[in-house]
């Protein structure tokens, strides 16, 4: 079943101003589906093939003739949990200890307490407790959008639980109803400098100054590194997010630096200056309120393909919300339509984390479309999206129409290379799209955050 998968392609490449003629280039194979409320399959397989479909373009830009593309839907969905298979180590937790699903007085609620500052800012309203079953007891009492709408105010990140209608009806939701899939603007041309790129190597030398986090960002410019970007990651000094970190540096050279400092000023505008590519997901006003807003980027980098990500959207009340893929999946209805789907006594999300997946696809794609448009000299261009506004393509798709589950991973899905990262020896799963006479690899293993000098190669 490739319909939905069409369906979404066809949407998807279409606000990120794409040529509706070149959607042909792009097949998909495989049968079965990750079984879930929604088409999750064709979603993953569609995001994946707009971020392909974009490279396709990019190496015809370069030189070569328009090259067909082929995606695995049974190899996507697989890329949409995890690719590494690590070789007698273990991954780190993805959760907190205390982060989950809880049962208010009336409905439920998320607490998402990975990061330390926002578990603490969970524990300045509900007290600090050491495991669920205590916190629990506390989130008990509370109705549902009094504990969201308290956290939130102390600086945490939580969501209730609504339906897809309640949502629709919530001021954000209305907000989000009317913004694009992807806000894209344009400005004026600037030359891409030549680092050695070519057809069968689109983006080689191609600089991306990667400034996100958990977990679309990462996607992205993981999914560039892949055809040759030379991506640099900046974290701040204290930052960690050791359940993902191995997942998702492939590929990347990581820094660590302090943009609150002069010294660390002056280095990230000086690296801003020579990159191509920003991608950056913190809260909206974030950058701005540090004295580089959009036209400040503009100018330190002329010609930067400028793309960006929130929670909620990026207009309406909750702008500037925090907010990550699980609680977006409970504020939007789809953990509340798994729940009606499954039949179950809890809330029910997405199989995978497909709202960061997809999101950073599409953020791949926006900035490889924008490499084509810059290099035929036709302009620059910033692009906004949203997990929120992702959601609203994949919920409005209606629901999944069951296929047999796809056929369990095996050996053969598998790439046969040894990987060697910081943490061991590990393999990846074979990517989950061809691009003919495009390969796809990546020339650097996973590395841990800080191990890189804040400097372009």
């Amino acid at each position: 079943m490739t319909q939905r998968a069409r369906e979404f392609l066809s949407a998807a490449w279409g606000a990120l101003g794409g040529k509706a003629e070149l959607l042909d280039a792009v097949n998909f194979t495989g049968e079965g589906g990750l079984a879930s409320a929604y088409p999750v399959t064709d979603f993953a397989s569609a995001t994946i093939g707009a971020a392909s479909l974009a490279m396709a373009e990019l190496s015809q830009c370069r030189g070569g003739k328009f090259p067909d593309v082929t995606i695995d839907r049974r190899l996507a969905s697989f890329w949409f949990a995890w690719s590494i298979r690590p070789v007698e180590w273990q991954m780190p937790a993805p959760w907190d200890p205390i982060a989950g699903d809880y049962q208010t007085t009336d409905g439920w609620i998320r607490l998402h307490t990975n990061a330390p500052h926002h578990r603490a800012a969970a524990g300045q309203v509900l007290g600090h407790h050491a495991d669920k079953a205590a916190m629990a007891g506390a989130v008990a009492g509370w109705k549902k959008q009094e504990l969201e709408t308290a956290i939130a105010a102390a600086g945490g990140c939580a969501a209730e639980m609504r339906s897809v209608a309640e949502w629709a009806a919530h001021p954000q939701g209305r907000a989000l109803a009317r913004e694009p899939l992807a806000h894209m603007e344009s400005f004026a041309p600037a030359p891409l400098p030549d680092r050695g790129a070519t057809a069968s190597r689109p983006l080689a030398g191609v600089r991306v100054l990667d400034l996100t986090r958990v977990l679309a960002g990462p996607i992205a410019s993981r999914f560039l590194a892949g055809f040759g970007a030379n991506v640099l990651r900046l974290d701040p000094p204290d930052w960690d997010e050791p359940g993902v970190v191995p997942e998702v540096t492939l590929g990347k050279r990581c820094a660590r630096l302090n943009i609150k400092t002069a010294e660390g000023r002056a280095t990230f505008e000086a690296l801003l200056a020579q990159a191509d590519i920003l991608l950056h997901g913190y809260r909206a006003d974030a950058l701005d309120r540090m004295g580089y807003d959009a036209a400040a980027r503009r100018a330190l980098s002329p010609g930067l393909i400028d793309v960006s990500l929130c929670a909620y959207g990026w207009s309406g009340p909750w702008a500037l919300r925090r907010g990550f893929d699980s609680l977006v999946q409970m504020s939007c209805g789809i953990a509340e339509a798994g729940m009606r789907w499954k039949q179950a006594a809890l809330p029910v999300p997405l199989p995978v984390q497909a709202l960061d997946h997809g999101t950073g696809y599409l953020m791949a794609a926006a900035a490889i479309h924008g490499l084509s448009q810059r290099l035929n000299n036709v302009n620059s261009l910033t692009a906004r999206l949203s997990l929120a506004r992702t959601a609203k393509l994949l919920t409005e798709a209606g629901a999944y129409a069951a296929e047999p589950e796809l056929a369990a991973e095996n050996f053969f899905d598998i790439a046969s290379a040894i990987e060697e990262s910081d943490w061991g020896h590990a393999k990846r799963l074979k990517p989950p799209v061809t691009i003919q006479d495009v390969p796809v690899y990546w020339t650097l293993p996973a590395r841990a955050l800080g191990t890189a000098k804040p400097v372009w190669n």
